[in-house]
């Protein structure tokens, strides 16, 4: 499923797919010897789902044997990326937590998927953490959470809305107040928008943001979206699809590139440019800073990305 203008998609479809991806890399790290975060959720959310391609982080030792010899390395890359996964998640966890220690009690997550922090985090009295996704990836996860009788620990404010469209009405047709400091996050989002759409994205943060509000993005570099990067991207892709077709996965071996591959404005160079303080830490530093590294000769094992804190003051 190739991306379109006006594309949707459900959880277990397109964009959706790749929040049960990471649901899977946040289960299996939470189930490892020593885990970095703990996501209780995470796995039930894949029971919902079903079997399908994100199962494979949670049973390694049944790597089918076509997709080994396809790419022998693939376990390697499977392990780098849950690395990754964690090192991300516990980014932005802390952030969350350093922002309400230091008195925002004003949350926005957007393109949420199957981010789980309402539930799982120790937020203080007062706190309100609104969600920002399309409606069926919502749906899901309130009917998975509400299944199981779960119950988030701040006041949870879904809206269920397309980034595309006029999501900041929405926002503060649900309640947001532009006039109290916000604690944005911008987690597995950027690429999944075009360049021009990803300043719009800021251009409204940064017009909803009072002072002191701060915002945690994952951002990527413009080797990431290099016409070079995309082409080994591509290939990989294209061998993954073939094994999926030996499987009888015609589901796999149809899906098209989800990324928009468009250079775009440097995240920490936009945000300073418009009245912010950022700062940003490249992706192997945050996994060295974690414990976790990625082998020097395993091509492409973690994106290129650089995760960016930013303040408004």
């Amino acid at each position: 499923m190739a991306r379109a203008e006006n594309d949707t998609w459900d959880i277990t479809e397109s964009v959706g797919a790749t929040a049960l991806g990471v649901a899977a890399g946040r289960a299996a790290e939470t189930n490892s010897e020593n885990p970095l975060i703990r996501d209780p959720y995470a796995q039930m959310f894949l029971e919902a789902a079903g079997n399908g391609v994100w199962t494979m982080y949670l049973r390694p030792e049944e790597l089918p044997a076509e997709l080994v010899e396809i790419d022998p390395r693939f376990k390697e890359r499977m392990q780098a990326m849950m690395g990754y996964t964690a090192s991300r998640t516990l980014f932005f966890d802390e952030f969350f937590t350093d922002a309400a220690a230091s008195g925002i009690r004003q949350a926005v997550i957007l393109a949420a998927g199957l981010d789980a922090r309402a539930w799982r985090l120790d937020w203080p009295a007062g706190s309100v953490v609104y969600e920002i996704d399309q409606p069926k990836v919502l749906d899901f996860k309130l009917s998975a959470l509400e299944a199981h009788g779960v119950s988030p620990a701040a006041t949870y404010v879904g809206v269920p809305v397309d980034l595309r469209n006029d999501w900041p009405a929405a926002l503060r047709a649900a309640g947001f107040d532009p006039a109290t400091p916000t604690a944005w996050s911008a987690e597995g989002l950027l690429p999944y928008l075009t360049a021009s759409a990803q300043d719009v994205l800021f251009e409204r943060i940064t017009d909803l943001s009072a002072a002191g509000s701060r915002a945690a993005v994952e951002a990527f570099n413009n080797e990431f979206f290099s016409a070079e990067s995309f082409a080994r991207r591509e290939e990989q892709i294209q061998l993954y699809r073939e094994a999926a077709a030996k499987l009888g996965r015609e589901d796999i071996a149809a899906s098209g590139n989800l990324l928009y591959e468009e250079e775009r404005t440097e995240v920490v160079d936009w945000l300073t440019a418009h009245g912010w303080r950022a700062s940003g830490v490249s992706a192997a530093d945050l996994l060295a800073r974690n414990g976790r590294s990625v082998p020097s000769d395993l091509d492409d094992g973690v994106p290129q990305s650089v995760f960016v804190d930013a303040r408004l003051p």
